[in-house]
């Protein structure tokens, strides 16, 4: 439930939770559905429920065994912030996190509106990100839960991007990543959508991550933006 990363900003992946269900467009070709339930006709025991929420208690303190500092997307194959995943089980995760200092935890959420509901109920060590999916205009309104958010740091991911963010405020905002879908059935990406994305983080002074351009085969397309690869990181990381 936990192995090196092959995700192009993060190192690790750690998954106390596995599972979740669809709230906005940007779901309907899930990556992690997708390989849950390949897992799960494999036999894996822990994706023995498919896609369905599922909280790992024995995976809870996991991080503490790894000695060297690593960057860690926490629940790349669920949501943190999922209804269905316990206000004390998000907290054990956070005792965690907290008690982990010498990593970076990475959290991203679509569910925006209980991430700022439970915000003032968790502790916000300076070791950990939490970040929203903005995948169209529709839902920009996280963006705006999330600034209320008391994170050292806190990014959008902009993946898959199927829309144009025009006007997008990134006020508050530490880090944009921006990626197109990828795999069978993919939607198409505008490079005006990624300029439009690109112009405010620049304007806002903001770093600027292109993950890829996606598509059915994502190795053929790259991560080249203008001739050149943008892995721009924040500068607050876990001491």
């Amino acid at each position: 439930m936990a192995a090196n990363s092959h995700i192009e900003w993060t190192e690790a992946t750690w998954n106390p939770v596995t599972g979740c269900t669809k709230v906005s467009a940007g779901c309907k070709n899930c990556y992690a559905e997708r390989l849950a339930l390949r897992l799960q006709a494999m036999g894996n025991a822990r994706y023995r429920n498919g896609f369905k929420v599922t909280l790992h208690e024995d995976l809870i303190d996991l991080p503490k065994r790894w000695r060297e500092p690593r960057l860690i997307f926490v629940n790349s194959m669920s949501d943190l912030f999922h209804e269905q995943v316990p206000l004390e089980f998000v907290r054990s995760v956070f005792a965690t996190m907290d008690e982990c200092p010498n990593h970076t935890f990475q959290i991203l959420t679509k569910r925006s509106s209980r991430l700022r509901k439970l915000a003032s109920q968790l502790d916000w060590p300076p070791n950990v990100w939490i970040g929203v999916s903005v995948e169209d205009s529709r839902v920009l309104s996280r963006t705006d839960d999330l600034r209320m958010v008391p994170a050292a740091v806190r990014f959008l991911s902009c993946e898959p991007l199927i829309g144009s963010l025009a006007g997008i405020d990134l006020t508050g905002i530490h880090w944009v990543i921006v990626g197109g879908e990828s795999g069978w059935g993919a939607r198409p990406m505008k490079t005006e959508w990624i300029r439009e994305i690109f112009r405010a983080c620049r304007k806002h002074n903001v770093p600027f991550f292109f993950k890829q351009w996606g598509g059915v085969r994502k190795d053929l397309t790259g991560r080249k933006l203008g001739g050149r690869t943008y892995d721009e990181m924040p500068q607050v990381v876990a001491a």
